[in-house]
This record gives structure tokens, sequence and C-alpha cells, in this order.
């Protein structure tokens, strides 16, 4: 319905990629430090977010909201993969309530001056090239917050090594903006995440990404195309943990034959299997309303919402199927599962895409 032969190869490829190349490293990542995504979450999500991040959060804010100066100045570079994007948008007091932004971005000359902390960073450390919110128009509430490309050197130059990026000297260091405190994650453990503070960091007007005051509308649409990011990777895992408890339940023998002849397990594989599908066609239904340019807000949300809850319910059940070995390290099934818990609190908790989604159904009611 939604693919030619082009997209299936790319499948194919990527699928390849992941199972040969990802899967024999995943624990060890682990333990140290749209299809694309899905397929890459299906052996370990830290790729598919590595993919997800860079690629929706960000370089897509400046290739739609950018200047074509901007464009040709860092597109480039983020596409190649020679650096690492990244958004910055959470902060300490700002997290659901993204409107609460409180880095303020102070104009002087031809510069804006910013300070402030953003917490929960994908890439914060690794990444070199940041689109980061500020408020330039005090007591003006959303609409009084901007958006900005910042840069800095990487923070972690074996971590950037680690996931075959490097350093691009041709990017100024702009004083003042760094990485910070690096966090020790439950789940998505390969993924680095960090703090990103800025002390009278200076940035050139034309570093302001799009017009003043347009930045949380802008985010906004950010975070529609990252729900779908969020949404596919959501069902990798799903679909990761149920092939894992296929195949477990399959050669697992109790009272003499295999645990999959029990009806009992039939009933959790069927579960599993009809409830993927059916995440997969919200998933590429929102991916296709996006590419075809039709409004697909209201479906992303749906598709975050219902995958994100299903990898939770789909990696509890592998587990469950796994018995007491679904509890070491000896399988994936633990790592998936504690992968999958920030799934449903990400870009957006399952409760704000709740509230999303119900707004869209009653605002022509209710407006």
């Amino acid at each position: 319905m939604y693919f030619s032969e082009q997209h299936l190869a790319v499948r194919e490829m990527v699928r390849g990629f992941a199972r040969d190349e990802v899967a024999p490293v995943a624990a060890r990542f682990d333990a140290d430090y749209m299809i694309v995504i899905e397929e890459l979450a299906r052996v370990d999500a830290s790729h598919g977010l590595t993919v997800s991040a860079h690629t929706t959060l960000g370089t897509s804010p400046i290739v739609h909201f950018g200047t074509d100066d901007q464009k040709r100045r860092y597109v480039p570079l983020l596409a190649s993969g020679r650096v690492i994007g990244g958004f910055g948008l959470t902060e300490p007091d700002a997290g659901s309530d993204a409107g609460g932004t409180r880095t303020t971005a102070v104009r002087k000359g031809d510069r804006y001056v910013l300070n402030g902390t953003k917490r929960f960073i994908t890439h914060g450390s690794v990444g070199e090239i940041f689109v980061v919110t500020a408020v330039t128009a005090p007591g003006q509430g959303t609409k009084g917050i901007s958006s900005f490309i910042l840069t800095k050197p990487t923070g972690d130059p074996d971590g950037a090594a680690a996931v075959g990026v490097g350093h691009e000297p041709s990017l100024p260091a702009m004083r003042g903006f760094r990485a910070g405190k690096k966090e020790d994650k439950l789940g998505w453990r390969a993924s680095d995440t960090a703090e990103l503070i800025m002390e009278d960091v200076e940035v050139p007007a034309e570093n302001r990404l799009g017009e003043e005051g347009r930045g949380f509308k802008n985010f906004m649409k950010t975070l529609d195309a990252g729900r779908i990011g969020i949404g596919a990777l959501s069902l990798g895992i799903a679909q990761g943990a149920f092939e894992e408890a296929l195949k477990y339940t399959a050669v697992r023998k109790q009272f003499g034959q295999a645990v999959a002849r029990f009806q009992g397990v039939h009933f959790q594989l069927s579960d599993m299997a009809t409830e993927i599908e059916a995440g997969r066609h919200l998933v590429y239904h929102a991916a296709w309303l996006a590419q075809h340019g039709k409004p697909f807000g209201r479906e992303a949300a749906m598709a975050k919402l219902f995958c994100s809850e299903l990898a939770m319910r789909t990696t509890i059940k592998a587990l469950q199927l796994h018995g007491g070995y679904g509890y070491t390290k000896d399988y994936p099934i633990e790592r998936m599962m504690r992968d999958a818990k920030i799934c449903e609190i990400g870009e957006g908790t399952s409760e704000i895409q709740r509230i999303v989604i119900a707004r869209s159904l009653l605002k022509e009611l209710l407006d």
C-alpha cells in the first residue's frame, strides 16, 4: 500500500546491516557506553534513536525553517554524517510544558546573548550542531520564543568516534556553550544524553532560525515529525521483542514439549503480532501523510502513543515468556524492556499525546 520496490530494497539493506553489524555489538555498547529507525531499533533502540534524533530533531529544523545560507552551511555536514546534530528544548523546569522555556536570548547589536540550561539532550556531548530555543520577548508566552543554531566542538571525541563521526574544525566554537552532566540512564544506554549549558554565549543574529517569535510554532512542527520517528523506533523494539519470544518459545521445552505448543502462549503471541501490525500501519500512515505534504500532527501523536505503549506491553510479555532467563543479560529482552519505557516519555509523554489527539478531535466543535 505504501512502499515501492526501492523502499523494500532499503528495508532489506538496513535489516541486513542491523543484523550483521549492530546485533553482535549491541550488548557491548549497552554496557560500555521510518524503515531505517524501525529496523535498527529491532535489534538495538539506541542505534535507532541516534538516527532519529539526528535526522528529525537536529537536521530537519534547519531544512524546513533555515535560510539558504544556513542550509548551505550546516545541512551538508549533518546529512553526510560528518557531525552529529541535536535539539535543545527540554529544561529543568520545562518538560511537558515546552512553552515554559527559561533560557534567554538578549539582542545586542548584530548578536544575541544566550543564557540557560537544557536537559536530557540527545547527543549533548558528542554533537556539534544544535537547534536551541530561547526567550527573546519576555512576557509574551509562547510568542516570545525563538530558535537559534549553536555550534561547539564535540565534548566526547571517543564517544563521537564510537558512533562513526568526528570533529568539524570549520564550525566555530561558541564561547560559553558546552555540554554538562552526562545522564546515566535506565535504557537507551548506548545513546549519548547530556545537559547543554549556555553562559553568556554570543550568537550571530544570522544564526537565528526563522523569524523572531516563531520558535514555538516551529519546534511544535519539528516534534510532530519526531513523534513519527519515536513511533517507528517503538515499533522496532516491539518487533524485535516479539521475534525473540517467538524463537525462544519454539525451542524452550517444558512438560516434554515446546512452550510454543501451549494454547496460552498462542494467545500471547497472536496478540503481540496483531498489535504490531496495527502499530505499523499507524506509523506508516503518518509518515505517508507527512511525505505528501498533508496535515499529520494528530496521526503522528496516535502513532507515537500507540507504538510506545505497545513496545512496553510487548517487551513485558516477551520477558514473561522467557521466564527467569528473560531477567538475565544472557538474552536481549531485559535491554529491550529498559529501552521501551522511555518511549512513553521522550518527545512528549503518553498523557501529552492524548491531549494533542483530543484537542485535534474537538477543535472545530469547541472553537
